[in-house]
């Protein structure tokens, strides 16, 4: 499985959905994710990918969609 289609799985495990978000969408203001599920998110990437994640990164912007999160876990060697 790609790095792509495993971050869409752990959205849809993480917002209960059965969703296939475009790349570039927000999923904080289409409601698949919010500050609440933010820390599930992250702690699911971090289990998945085996990268830690600062607290001081833990800001909804580096995680508005999954070009983003691709993007971030690509800063951080994964």
């Amino acid at each position: 499985m790609n790095k792509r289609a495993r971050i869409i799985e752990l959205l849809r495990a993480v917002a209960k959905k059965d969703i296939t978000p475009e790349p570039d969408q927000s999923l904080f203001e289409s409601g698949l994710l919010d500050s609440f599920a933010l820390p599930e998110m992250v702690t699911a990437l971090e289990q998945a990918f085996s990268v830690q994640v600062p607290d001081s990164d833990l800001n909804p912007r580096k995680f508005d969609s999954v070009e983003r999160i691709e993007e971030y876990l690509a800063s951080r060697g994964k």
